[in-house]
């Protein structure tokens, strides 16, 4: 009997434990879950409000189509974003990517103003937890950003480096005596890629051209001045390239102040409003440009951003930068010059 009963206490307290483990084990179960799901909530949160910026360094027309495909994507996405301006300016530069970082936002789609000086910022954005995309710019040894789209800057100097060489030797009988107008202090290599670029297709077909002046001159008001300053020291200058839209309008400007339409022809970078009217003017000064699409540049360069910070699979854009063909706009090429205009009328209306 004695037996029978410690056999039952035994089998009882056995009972008891089991039960005890399970009531144990089943609240840390659940509570696993539990922060499970909360952390994939908090996850899908963090998607939906994501607040990134888009970062410009000019106010021309150039950077306004580039801020504004900055801001169609994220509103696509139905994600926040604020626009900056740095000002040409690598300090203020950095002061905005530390206020970028210090209100934690998600991500960055930037025009850097250096390939080499400005790394050192965005990479401490990266290592905050603030991923970065590029515009108009590869920079230098940036394997953290999460993709980017720039021009291609030889490209762009060879496009009017080719239609140069052809009115050179068509026009001018293979000789020019030819003023370089680039920004070289602001962007050394960007703009030495564009020079080389015009350079080397004008050459390939007069060997005998020469350049007499190169100078720095990327804002329209100091073009102005640094062109007719080169003409009176160069009176026998009749080619003109300038390696923006600021140092083209000023050159072009310059030769008309100066008398000189029909004797001194310009040719440039970038499209504008202004610049095509300059193409459609009778004085025949200015010839051609090569036009980017910076529209384009912003938007891929902000969804590609975006797509990273959801958690897509961006890995094949990592530290890689897409180059973008120019397209070139001629006197010659009336046709073309409307159908870019309506095109760019079309991305325009849309920021207004």
């Amino acid at each position: 009997m004695k037996r029978l009963k410690k056999g039952l206490v035994s089998m009882a307290l056995l009972t008891l434990a089991l039960s005890l483990a399970a009531c144990g084990q089943t609240p840390a179960a659940s509570d696993s879950g539990k922060k499970e799901e909360k952390t994939a909530a908090q996850k899908e949160e963090k998607k939906a409000n994501l607040v990134v910026a888009g970062v410009v360094f000019q106010e021309d027309q150039f950077m306004k189509l580039l801020s504004l495909g900055y801001q169609d994507a994220a509103n696509a996405s139905g994600v926040k974003i604020l626009t900056g301006n740095t000002g040409n300016d690598q300090g203020k530069e950095t002061e905005l990517i530390n206020t970028y970082i210090g209100q934690k936002l998600d991500g960055i789609a930037i025009a850097p103003l250096n390939q080499d000086s400005s790394v050192a910022a965005l990479k401490r954005a990266d290592d905050k937890g603030v991923k970065v995309s590029v515009t108009n710019i590869s920079l230098t040894n940036a394997p953290f950003i999460v993709g980017g789209y720039t021009s291609d800057n030889k490209n762009i100097g060879q496009v009017t480096g080719k239609e140069a060489a052809r009115f050179i030797q068509e026009k001018l009988g293979g000789k020019a005596k030819i003023a370089v107008l680039q920004y070289k202090s602001q962007l050394p290599q960007q703009s030495t890629d564009r020079v080389n670029g015009f350079l080397e297709e004008v050459k390939k077909v007069n060997p005998d051209v020469q350049v007499v002046a190169d100078q720095d001159a990327w804002l329209q008001d100091k073009a102005v001045s640094v062109v007719g300053d080169i003409l009176t020291a160069h009176p026998d200058v009749n080619v003109i390239w300038a390696a923006n839209e600021g140092g083209t309008i000023g050159a072009a400007m310059a030769v008309k102040n100066a008398g000189k339409s029909g004797k001194v022809y310009v040719f440039g970078t970038d499209a504008s409003y202004q610049l095509i009217a300059m193409l459609k003017e009778k004085d025949n000064i200015l010839q051609a440009i090569a036009g980017q699409d910076p529209y384009s540049m912003g938007y891929k360069a902000m969804e590609l951003l975006i797509k990273g910070l959801k958690g897509e699979d961006v890995s094949a854009n990592k530290g890689k930068t897409t180059s973008v063909d120019g397209i070139l706009l001629s006197r010659s090429n009336p046709e073309g010059l409307a159908k870019f205009e309506a095109d760019l009328n079309a991305k325009m209306s849309k920021s207004k």
